[in-house]
C-alpha cells in the first residue's frame, strides 16, 4: 500500500533533516498560507535556500476559506480600482495556463430587477473584459429575462427585468495551496507543518538572525539561522511583529467571511449567480463547487483571531435572507450542509477611533528596523506577484545575489497539457496515475469512505504519503473537501480515514481514538444545529 517514492511528495521528516543540516538558510518563510507558499515556490525556484514553517496545516486559516473564485474583482473596478484589477485579471491568466487541472472558467449571472441595473453592469464588465486583454475568459453579454431564467432556473424571477453574463475563474484554494508546497518542494525548497514559531533570533546588532520554531508533534525546539525571515502569517502578523518587538502597536484586526453550502437543487445549472449590492455593501456569490452550492460571504470585524473562526447567528441570517430574496426556492437553516468561516486582516483602528479600513487587496510590504519583513494583503488571484515582489525585497534586505523571478512560466505541481476527463480525481491533474496504481496494487483502497461521496480511500493514503496529511482534519476538510461540503458525513468518514492514516503513519488505536473525537469537536461548528454532544464511534 506504499506508493512509489518520488520527488513530487512533500516528506516531513526529511524536511526536519534539512535543518539539522542547514547551518543558515537565505530565506525563512513563516506562514503557510496562500502568501507564504507563493514565497516559498519563487525563492526556491530563484535558487535561493528556502525553509517554510506553518504553525499548523498549509492553508489551515483563510487561504482554504474563500469563495473560492480567480477574479480580477468586479467590486474593486466598481471603486475606481483600475490598476489593481488589470493586474489581478493578467494574474488571473498566468494561473490558469500553469494550472489547468485546477482553474476553470465559470459564467456568472448578475439578475436584474431594475431596467437601469443591467445596462449600468454591462458597461462595467465591458470594461472589465477590454483589461483582461489576452486574458479574457470570456465576453459579457445581456440577457433577457428568459436566458437570466434558462441560466438560473431557481431564480426569483418576480419583476426581474433581464441580466448579464460575465465570465471569471473559479478553483480549489486549499487543493491549489496543497500543489504549490509541492511545486516548491520540486525547486528545492522545504517545507514543515505542525512547526511553530515562538521566538525571532537577532545578532549582536540586533537585527533579525533567523527563528526559534517549536515542533508540536515532538517538543522539539529548533534554533534556525537565516539571513532574511519572512512574515507571510495574514492575520496572525501581529503575533509575530510582537515577537520582534513586545511593545508593538496591533496592525490588522481580524473580520470574518461567513459561507454556507447547499445542495445543488438550488441552482441546478452550471452558472453562477452574483448579487452586486448586499445589504451590507458587498457582494454576495452563489457558485456551483464540487456540485452543490456555495453562498457567501459576509463582513464582520472582530476583536481576536483564531485558527477555527465560527460563524455568528446573525453572518449565517443574513446570507440566507439575501439569498432568499434573489431563488425562488428560499434556503434555510435546515438546507445547509456546511458553515466555514474564514479572518481577512483589516487596518487596525486609529488611536483615537474604533474605525477600520479594509487593507487595499493590492499588497503592503514592511521592513522592520531589524529588518523583519512582513507582507500584508492580497488574495488568492494576485498570490504571484506578491510572492515576486516579497522575494525581490527579501534579496535586497539580506543582501543576496540578485536573481530574476520567472514564475509567470513555472507549471504547477499536477500541470498537464491533456484535457482531464470529469472524474473525481480531476484535481489531482498528472498525479492521478499513481493514484490509481495504489489501487491497482491494493484493490481495497478503491473503496468509497462515505456511499454518498466519490472519494476513495487511495486519496487517503496519497495524502499521507505524498502531501504531508498529519491529522484527520487535514484530510477532510483540506486534501479532501468534505468538511466544506457537509460536515455530517465527514464526521460519518472520520473513523475510517483515522484507521487508513494510522496505518501509513504507524500508529496505534488510541492515536485513532484521539483523532476521531478531535475531528468532531473541530467539525461541530460546521453543523447548522449544535448537537448536545457527540458520541464518537467505536473505533
Amino acid at each position: 500500500m506504499k506508493a512509489k517514492e518520488n520527488k513530487q511528495s512533500l516528506d516531513r521528516r526529511a524536511s526536519l533533516q534539512s535543518i539539522e543540516q542547514q547551518t543558515e538558510w537565505d530565506m525563512v518563510i513563516i506562514g503557510g498560507g496562500a502568501t507564504g507558499l507563493g514565497t516559498a515556490l519563487d525563492a526556491a525556484h530563484r535558487g535561493y535556500s528556502t525553509l517554510l514553517l506553518e504553525q499548523a496545516d498549509f492553508a489551515k486559516g483563510t487561504s482554504s476559506r474563500s469563495t473560492k473564485l480567480v477574479h480580477g474583482g468586479v467590486r474593486y473596478l466598481a471603486q475606481g480600482q483600475i490598476k489593481l484589477v488589470y493586474e489581478a485579471l493578467h494574474e488571473r491568466g498566468v494561473l490558469l495556463q500553469n494550472a489547468p487541472h485546477l482553474i476553470q472558467r465559470q459564467a456568472f449571472v448578475i439578475p436584474c430587477y431594475q431596467w437601469w441595473a443591467k445596462w449600468k453592469y454591462l458597461i462595467g464588465l465591458k470594461l472589465y473584459d477590454w483589461l483582461s486583454g489576452r486574458f479574457s475568459f470570456g465576453k459579457s453579454k445581456h440577457l433577457s429575462p428568459k436566458k437570466v431564467q434558462e441560466a438560473l432556473p431557481g431564480i426569483n424571477l418576480q419583476s426581474l427585468q433581464g441580466g448579464v453574463e460575465y465570465f471569471d475563474g473559479q478553483f480549489d484554494d486549499a487543493r491549489l495551496a496543497i500543489n504549490l508546497a509541492q511545486t516548491s518542494a520540486e525547486q528545492g525548497g522545504k517545507l514543515i507543518n505542525y512547526m511553530k514559531v515562538v521566538g525571532l533570533l537577532k545578532n549582536n546588532q540586533g537585527k533579525i538572525a533567523g527563528v526559534k520554531a517549536l515542533d508540536l508533534e515532538s517538543g522539539t525546539v529548533h534554533q534556525i539561522k537565516a539571513k532574511v525571515v519572512i512574515n507571510a502569517t495574514g492575520v496572525f502578523v501581529d503575533d509575530i511583529l510582537q515577537m520582534n518587538h513586545p511593545s508593538q502597536k496591533p496592525t490588522v484586526r481580524p473580520s470574518q467571511g461567513v459561507h454556507l453550502v447547499l445542495d445543488s437543487s438550488f441552482m441546478p445549472k452550471s452558472k453562477a449567480m452574483m448579487i452586486p449590492e448586499t445589504s451590507d455593501g458587498r457582494v454576495l456569490f452563489a457558485v456551483p463547487w464540487h456540485k452543490h452550492i456555495l453562498l457567501g460571504t459576509t463582513d464582520t470585524p472582530l476583536d481576536k483571531h483564531s485558527l477555527e473562526p465560527k460563524a455568528l447567528d446573525q453572518e449565517i441570517e443574513f446570507i440566507l435572507h439575501t439569498a432568499g430574496q434573489y431563488l425562488a426556492k428560499k434556503p434555510s437553516r435546515k438546507d445547509i450542509l456546511s458553515i466555514f468561516a474564514g479572518l481577512r486582516p483589516l487596518a487596525a483602528p486609529d488611536k483615537n477611533t474604533q474605525n477600520t479600513k479594509e487593507i487595499s487587496r493590492g499588497h503592503k510590504l514592511m521592513i522592520s528596523d531589524t529588518q523583519l519583513i512582513t507582507i500584508t494583503g492580497g488574495k488568492w488571484t494576485t498570490y504571484r506577484k506578491m510572492a515576486e515582489d516579497t522575494v525581490n525585497k527579501a534579496i535586497e534586505v539580506g543582501k543576496l545575489q540578485p536573481k530574476e523571478c520567472n514564475t509567470t512560466q513555472v507549471k504547477i505541481h499536477g500541470y498537464t497539457h491533456q484535457p482531464i476527463e470529469d472524474n473525481p480525481l480531476k484535481l489531482y491533474g498528472s498525479d492521478i496515475p499513481a493514484i490509481r496504481d495504489l489501487v491497482r496494487q491494493a484493490p481495497e483502497l478503491g473503496e468509497r469512505l462515505h456511499p454518498q461521496f466519490a472519494y476513495i480511500k487511495a486519496q487517503v493514503v496519497w495524502a499521507v504519503q505524498f502531501e504531508m496529511a498529519r491529522t484527520v482534519e487535514d484530510v477532510l476538510s483540506r486534501r479532501l473537501r468534505i468538511l466544506f461540503l457537509d460536515a455530517q458525513a465527514a464526521i460519518e468518514m472520520a473513523p475510517v480515514v483515522a484507521k487508513l492514516m494510522a496505518i501509513s503513519l504507524q500508529q496505534d488505536k488510541h492515536w485513532v481514538q484521539k483523532q476521531i473525537e478531535e475531528f468532531e469537536t473541530i467539525a461541530n461548528p460546521y453543523l447548522p444545529e449544535q448537537p448536545e454532544y457527540t458520541q464518537s464511534k467505536a473505533v
